[in-house]
């Protein structure tokens, strides 16, 4: 009998996980259901360009206005750093309700400034930038056979010395049948949700949709100024449309008056609601995913063998010599040594500037530590497209926790270097608080003025300003100061040798050893400049980055490289008997940096031949030099650790008295 009952208990969580993996939603994916006839409101997003990366609000073109206003959508944090300002529109459609030649509204007369300004934006080719139900608006174009994806639709075009507007959408919404039939369930995609029940007035069934698709086709059409004058918004336009998207006939001129008019289609798809983002995330060249991935497993499993070498062979064939000889053999010997025995009592000798090392190496393993959570909850779907904003959000979040692993390590490496001297911790913390947040902050502020200057909706607001200070002085910072203490609370990692007063000489090289540091940075770079082909291209071309899961295998074995860079480096240095390894070993790899920047310029010159504008340049080189100042304490981070530990290990196993 108690099997029995042990056995439905079994049965009834079996069935549990399988409702809630049958009902389970990543954060920012409910489906939304309409109903045949309700209403679906389009919004607008910022106008952006990969000609000059400056949003520009919808509404700073003479565009037509809702009834209602222009309201701000609710918006997180990282869609606002991002740029994006997403506001309600003029344009709604109703639930499987084909319209056509629906009157939008007619403009004033544009103005000698109107005039200029969207000539200058179709010029430099700036997208519109629609949304309905969470999907952008996506464009079809052929071309040599193939179809060509884009997401939005051109404000204009330039042809010949005429400038032509497209005024007229043809919208297409692919939906797909609601497949639970009698069920109220709550549902929404983040602006609210709301119970939409399956069943009549009448007790008849009613049909449910979802949106899986929305497509824009953009023409220009000429409208006769006169008949438009009495129509209202939404009435019908009295003559037909035709539009062709091969041709264009709206110019605009100064002092004449510009009508919008839009139709919308409804078409049934066999598109599931999972699958809906699909068109936007197809994943182009996996080949060359896997090419990258095999490119670092070589590089990883070459650096791998040296290694091998440096410790089978080298080290432990002299370590084996040294520990079977007598004490005075010993004596004898250390007198005919040669590389890294003889620099036993120096090799631990603290390293100039040892506070700024402490700090770089804190904020380094908080970035690392940032970077592979984000990939991870990114590769498992929390941080979707679908989701806007998250990636950076959770980026700000995920740092800032982290602050206690920052100062836990800045100030446990520092009583290290000291012997236990808990002496200036304090000081240690805050320059791990402040050292990279400040210098990120100099840099956005600096690039923060180029956009206000501009009227940019990519400025960060001065609200948004003041919060991140906040969130900087009242989170991260008394955060670091948590882990600093427990850093001076924890026992600090013992040498395994004695320092000596008086530090040895290093003897002449036959080659500077920076150049050599500089040089191994180029190890590193092969192993992610495939992949960072496409993250550019994500970042500055308007493509979505979704392919995390490589990215997550790439960034892997970007920390092995590192590691292994590193540590060959510093036995290198440490055998032509070089104490000083300390710095060398974190720059060996965190030169990288270096790399990547001269590639984003290399990027900037070949493949952004369109980007225009000293402003534009400035803002594309700013965020470069931010992002290889992260990647540079990152790497180099993982280069000094995986030193520091060879180097203990190595000479914890020299017996000395």
């Amino acid at each position: 009998m108690r099997s029995f009952e042990k056995f439905k208990i079994w049965v009834l969580l079996i069935c549990l996980v399988f409702e809630l993996g049958y009902g389970f939603y990543l954060p920012g994916s409910y489906p939304h259901k309409y109903g045949v006839g309700d209403l679906l409101n389009v919004k607008v997003n910022s106008l952006t360009s990969i000609d000059t990366e400056l949003p520009y609000s919808y509404y700073s073109l003479p565009f037509c206005q809702p009834q209602e206003g222009v309201k701000d959508s609710a918006e997180n944090l990282g869609e606002l750093l991002m740029g994006d300002r997403i506001e309600n529109s003029p344009y709604r459609f109703k639930m499987y309700t084909n319209e056509t030649e629906i009157f939008m509204c007619q403009t004033k007369p544009l103005s000698g400034e109107e005039f200029k300004l969207l000539k200058k934006r179709i010029d430099e080719m700036y997208q519109v930038n629609l949304i309905l139900d969470n999907l952008p608006a996506i464009r079809y174009t052929r071309k040599a056979g193939y179809f060509l994806r884009w997401t939005g639709y051109p404000v204009g075009i330039k042809v010949q010395d005429a400038y032509y507007v497209f005024n007229h959408l043809k919208f297409t919404v692919l939906v797909h049948k609601y497949e639970e039939t009698n069920v109220a369930r709550v549902m929404g995609t983040g602006d609210g949700a709301e119970v939409i029940s399956t069943v009549g007035k009448d007790g008849s069934e009613e049909p449910g949709y979802m949106v899986v698709g929305f497509e824009v086709v953009p023409c220009s059409v000429q409208h006769a100024p006169d008949s438009a004058k009495n129509l209202k918004m939404y009435n019908k336009y009295p003559t037909p449309i035709k539009c062709d998207p091969t041709t264009v006939a709206m110019a605009i001129k100064e002092n004449e008056p510009v009508s919008f008019t839009y139709e919308v289609n409804f078409v049934e798809s066999d598109i599931k609601w999972p699958s809906r983002w699909d068109a936007y995330l197809k994943m182009e060249g996996a080949k060359v995913h896997w090419f990258s991935i095999l490119n670092s497993l070589m590089v990883i499993t070459f650096l791998a063998g040296i290694v091998l070498v440096i410790f089978l062979r080298t080290v432990r064939r002299d370590l084996t010599r040294y520990e079977e000889l007598d004490k005075e053999a010993q004596a004898q010997m250390n007198e005919e040594l040669s590389g890294w025995k003889l620099v036993v009592s120096d090799v631990f000798r603290a390293p100039s500037n040892p506070g700024l090392l402490c700090a770089m190496v804190g904020d380094g393993v908080q970035i690392l530590g940032m970077g592979v959570v984000t990939i991870m909850f990114a590769a498992l779907g929390f941080m979707s497209p679908a989701s806007r904003g998250t990636l950076i959000t959770g980026m700000l979040f995920f740092y800032m926790i982290l602050g206690v692993a920052a100062g836990y390590v800045a100030v446990r490496l520092w009583r290290t270097i000291f012997c236990g001297d808990h002496k200036g911790w304090i000081s240690v913390s805050w320059k791990a608080a402040c050292f990279f947040p400040g210098i990120a902050f100099l840099i956005l502020t600096t690039l923060n003025f180029l956009l206000w200057g501009s009227h940019s909706t990519g400025a960060i607001p001065f609200s948004l300003f003041v919060v991140l200070i906040l969130l900087w002085f009242c989170i991260s910072v008394p955060l670091t100061l948590v882990g600093g203490y427990l850093g001076a609370k924890a026992p600090h990692i013992e040498y395994p040798v004695r320092t000596n007063q008086i530090p040895r000489e290093i003897p002449p090289q036959k080659y500077p050893s920076w150049l050599l540091v500089l040089g191994a940075g180029t190890l590193p770079f092969g192993t992610l400049f495939i992949e960072l082909f496409f993250i550019m291209s994500s970042l500055w071309m308007g493509r979505v980055y979704y392919v995390f899961g490589f990215l997550l295998i790439v960034m892997i074995l970007l920390v092995i490289v590192c590691a292994e860079v590193s540590l060959v480096l510093t036995y290198m240095h440490l055998c032509v008997e070089d104490w000083k390894w300390w710095w060398k070993s974190f720059f060996a790899s965190g030169s990288v940096a270096i790399y990547i920047f001269l590639y984003s310029v290399n990027y900037l010159i070949f493949d952004l031949k369109s980007l225009s504008g000293p402003v534009s340049a400035t803002l594309y080189l700013g965020y470069s030099l931010f992002m290889v100042l992260a990647i540079m304490l990152a790497t180099g981070t993982v280069g000094f650790l995986s030193s520091f530990w060879f180097v203990h290990f190595l000479f914890s196993s020299v017996k000395l008295d």
